[in-house]
């Protein structure tokens, strides 16, 4: 049996679960997500001793914070509300005010879901979306990254032990599973990783004209505005850019701050780093590069940036040798007087690099902002001020953070998302619970259908009032706009 035909029999068990079972229960719903609850739950540690070793070292703490705790309390505000997000939603309109009809949204399975999942958070981004699923009602299908094998292995594992083939299953292995996969006629595709992936996913997608939810990344800027707090902002990049070693589509990716203040923050900066991780090498809590080639694509960033001027800062407190390493551990890297032609500002760094520009205006970091294509998210520290609001309003990213990182894809009442390169649609939260779902209208006519006034013959009196109709509603556009009628 081919690869490509055990996908289709796959889709195939669930499919004829969605017909012949009809939409789950809410208690059914429930039921499934306390399923992936204790899933996560049961095999913590083994989790977290996967991810280490996929990673090389990846930090255990930094594991459990991530892939498990930090996906446990989104799942947990999903049961919580799922309730009232199932109930229908009344709707009213101007047909309302003509007849007595009653209209509704229900919100109804899209039926066979197809999650992919990517190597960073290969826990985290694999049950938050299927979570999302599960309490839309659907069947999901999962393909897990290969670049994260040990975690792939384990949790294609615990998902058979804990759901039957008809409500999940995952699958693993190379580009050609996932390019199978991705042109399996799912009724919703949800993606999460590089955009350069993501236009071939979008392309498979579309010959089956299945929606697609698309979460990328970019490179997210940082704005260090005229009155920030230098040593407060230094402290939250740093922490945000040396989580998982930088290897987040929401990182810290590149800095503006003043050109007078650019010495004291690139200070600020070592400062803080050095607090997070005296020591490097033998530091738990300091993660690897995944593999070499990413490895050997930062270390490429940084020559380049040297040779094009750049005044390469590297944060190694304890004075550490990483040429003999075990692993692809590599230090936090400041990248002073970076320019737009440096590598490490045309490309998502996706690693523990951190350029560095100096402006003198704001207008300056607007403009280059929106040279490039629209980040997953921006970072601005300072007053919310003139300036602040300024940047906000002549920028577009997928989400903002003021004064911090990350902390708006951690509320599960914001939806989160991106725009343009970064990604299309949303999740989290009630957003999720929508992206999964297909809000049905329904609507009813238990009185006088207001099709009976439109109805033929046409005669004077409906085209008299369909032309007063037209000259009321001229005049008063008229009216609004300043202009004679």
């Amino acid at each position: 049996m081919t690869e490509n035909s055990s996908l289709h029999q796959l889709l195939a068990v669930q499919r004829d679960a969605c017909l012949s079972q009809g939409l789950p229960t809410y208690q059914e719903r429930l039921e499934r997500i306390d399923r992936l609850i204790y899933l996560l739950t049961a095999n913590a540690e083994a989790f977290v001793e996967a991810l280490r070793q996929d990673f090389g070292h990846r930090a255990p703490m930094q594991s459990l914070m991530t892939d498990v705790l930090g996906v446990l309390m989104p799942i947990k505000h999903t049961r919580r509300h799922l309730r009232s997000w199932m109930r229908p939603q009344r709707k009213g309109g101007a047909l309302q005010s003509l007849v007595s009809g009653r209209a509704r949204v229900e919100w109804v399975p899209r039926g066979v879901v197809g999650i992919i999942a990517p190597w960073n958070f290969p826990v985290a981004l694999a049950v938050q979306p299927l979570a999302a699923a599960f309490a839309a009602g659907n069947r999901a299908m999962l393909k897990l990254s290969e670049f994260a094998p040990r975690t792939g292995e384990l949790l294609q594992e615990k998902i058979a032990e804990q759901f039957d083939s008809s409500e999940a299953v995952a699958v693993t292995g190379g580009p050609e599973v996932g390019a199978a996969f991705s042109r399996l006629p799912f009724d919703l595709v949800f993606f999460t990783g590089a955009t350069g992936i993501a236009r071939h996913v979008l392309q498979a997608t579309a010959g089956n004209l299945a929606p697609t939810v698309l979460e990328l990344g970019g490179k997210s800027p940082v704005v260090i505005g005229p009155n920030a707090d230098l040593a407060l902002a230094a402290q939250r990049i740093a922490f945000g850019k040396t989580l998982n070693a930088g290897q987040i589509c929401l990182s810290p990716d590149h800095v503006f701050v003043p050109t007078e203040r650019k010495q004291a923050f690139m200070e600020a900066m070592a400062d803080a780093l050095a607090k997070l991780y005296p020591s490097l090498l033998s530091n738990e809590d300091y993660s690897s590069i995944v593999n070499e080639r990413h490895y050997q694509r930062l270390q490429g960033y940084v020559r380049d940036a040297q040779e094009k001027g750049a005044t390469v800062v590297e944060v190694n407190p304890a004075g550490e040798d990483f040429s003999a390493q075990p692993h692809h551990k590599m230090p936090p890297t400041l990248l002073g007087d970076a320019s737009a032609e440096m590598l490490a500002m045309q490309e998502e760094i996706f690693g523990p690099l951190l350029p560095i520009m100096g402006y003198e205006a704001i207008d300056e970091v607007i403009d280059q902002v929106n040279r490039r294509p629209r980040p997953l998210a921006t970072y601005y520290f300072g007053q919310e001020d003139a300036t602040c609001r300024r940047f906000l309003d002549r920028t577009i990213s997928g989400g903002v953070t003021i004064n911090d990182v990350l902390l708006h894809v951690m509320n599960e009442d914001l939806p989160f998302g991106g725009v343009g390169d970064s990604g299309m649609g949303y999740y989290h939260g009630r957003a999720g619970f929508e992206a999964f779902c297909h809000p049905r209208s329904i609507a009813s006519a238990p009185g006088r259908s207001p099709n009976k006034l439109v109805s033929p013959p046409y005669g004077r009196r409906f085209r008299a009032i369909a032309r007063w109709l037209l000259r009321r509603e001229m005049r008063n556009a008229a009216r609004r706009l300043g202009r004679a009628a």
